[in-house]
């Protein structure tokens, strides 16, 4: 399924129409079309109810650092020191803030405040792959593009929070994603496009990679907030303007109420299109140089930076394709021989110093600013790898292995510093507590304040649960 760079380009709200270049048709469709559902009633009913039962709604987010192509848990976080080379692998292990838990020896920072984290190693994850990586991103099985015809209907968790929540400030999406490819991430399916994700890639200012990592001498992206021709956002703002007075006049006439809501919708696109909020949260230039140099001036780092401000001004969940490549992701560490993938020694040994000064930075980070009570962060990929090194001619590779996979999460005012069930001693499978795709979905719902017992309609008209599988929140987090 094709998907454009962002979710209002196909409605052209900054296209020339005739004499009109950006005027006051163009914002509307920008506000019908792509806010990830800014512009529907549903949500300023939701938070309107919520703030008069005496509740309001939180400022809950999700900062997802999607590791594409599915990280080793035997190299990562499930080390098998006493196992035999060609099933624990080339890399040491060392001790950890957590008492009795190991990590590998490439991620040293994280291991200095593990307290902070949570492990899972035994989630389960059959039936997920990648090219499209749809399972564990929308939390249901059956989301396998591959083997479903119908699998990249499924909508991703990030799309279920923007319809049931929206973004936790008017002028902001609700759920804003970069991404390598269109593959690589899960979209809002049978939600429909308004709930697919903003592609931040067309608002920031970001270096430039080629598929292999390494940095070209060129930046992309930041052409989102640029208006065509001579025109000025003041001539913008002083056209809408010009407009509101015209709207008064017609709503009066209005029975319905719709033009109203129209009014309230189209002030909140023409905030996000064309206000500060949003074009100063993806202007990295205006973070202070200490925290750009803390954070460091990497792609995946400066993506990291920018998860952390834009949950501070209102987007609800950020997902961060972490690959250099567009096909199946850089962290497929097959190894195979002329690959672009290298196996784990090649492969995946560089990428863990980077992750491990990424995930610590933003933890850390979150921490200091005050948010990570708030803000809960998730380190996954699409599956693990086989126990075994050396699969397809390879010297060290490993194989995709979706019987069992690791991962980390931290923040979000939920109970860390412990680890969550266990693979067996060749971490071939699931030994005890096996957590399923849609756990994982029930744990971030549960968090983001999702009913687990909401639903939508599929092609068909007929409900489908947000949480099937008979998914639960992870009862040791809560």
């Amino acid at each position: 399924m094709q998907h454009s760079d962002h979710a209002f380009v196909n409605y052209y709200p900054l296209a020339r129409e005739g004499l009109v270049v950006a005027g006051r048709r163009n914002i509307l469709k920008a506000g019908f079309a792509g806010i990830a559902g800014l512009s529907l009633p549903e949500l300023l009913r939701t938070r309107a109810a919520a703030a008069n039962s005496g509740r309001p709604m939180s400022r809950r987010s999700v900062i997802l650092l999607w590791m594409t192509g599915g990280p080793s848990h035997i190299d990562t976080w499930d080390p098998k020191p006493d196992r035999p080379y060609d099933n624990r692998g080339p890399f040491g292990h060392i001790s950890t803030a957590l008492p009795g838990a190991i990590i590998c020896e490439h991620l040293p920072k994280q291991a200095a405040m593990l307290d902070k984290f949570t492990l899972i190693r035994s989630v389960d994850c059959r039936m997920s792959n990648h090219q499209p990586n749809q399972v564990m991103q929308t939390g249901n099985r059956e989301a396998a593009p591959r083997t479903n015809p119908k699998g990249d209907r499924y909508p991703a968790i990030a799309s279920v929070v923007a319809r049931h929540r929206g973004a936790n400030h008017p002028a902001m999406p609700p759920s804003v994603a970069f991404r390598k490819s269109n593959s690589h991430i899960a979209w809002g399916g049978w939600l429909g496009r308004e709930y697919d994700p903003f592609i931040g890639n067309q608002a920031a200012v970001l270096p430039a990679y080629d598929l292999l990592g390494n940095r070209l001498d060129r930046n992309t992206g930041a052409d989102l907030f640029t208006l065509p021709g001579q025109l000025k956002f003041d001539r913008l703002s002083d056209r809408r303007s010009l407009m509101k007075d015209l709207d008064q006049v017609r709503m009066g006439l209005d029975q319905t109420g719709a033009l109203g809501a129209l009014d309230t919708y189209g002030q909140q696109a023409y905030d996000m299109v064309l206000g500060g909020r949003a074009r100063q949260a993806f202007d990295i230039n205006a973070e202070p140089e200490s925290t750009r140099q803390r954070y460091g001036d990497h792609l995946w780092l400066q993506q990291a930076l920018l998860a952390r401000r834009l949950v501070e001004s209102g987007v609800s969940f950020v997902t961060l394709d972490l690959s250099y490549h567009s096909a199946s992701g850089t962290w497929d560490s097959h190894g195979i021989p002329g690959c672009v993938y290298g196996g784990i020694s090649t492969g995946l040994q560089p990428l863990l110093p980077l992750f491990d000064h990424l995930v610590t930075t933003l933890v850390s980070d979150l921490g200091e600013r005050g948010l990570l009570d708030e803000v809960l962060v998730i380190g996954m990929g699409e599956f693990g790898r086989t126990p075994n090194i050396g699969t397809q001619n390879s010297i060290d590779g490993r194989d995709h292995w979706p019987v069992v996979m690791s991962m980390c999460l931290a923040g979000g005012g939920l109970r860390h510093g412990q680890v969550i069930g266990a693979s067996t001693k060749d971490g071939g499978s699931i030994k005890e507590r096996p957590v399923t795709p849609a756990d994982l979905a029930a744990t971030i719902y549960r968090h983001m304040e999702v009913p687990l017992d909401g639903t939508y309609l599929d092609d068909r008209r007929r409900p489908r649960y947000f949480v099937e599988e008979n998914g639960q929140p992870l009862s040791e987090l809560f």
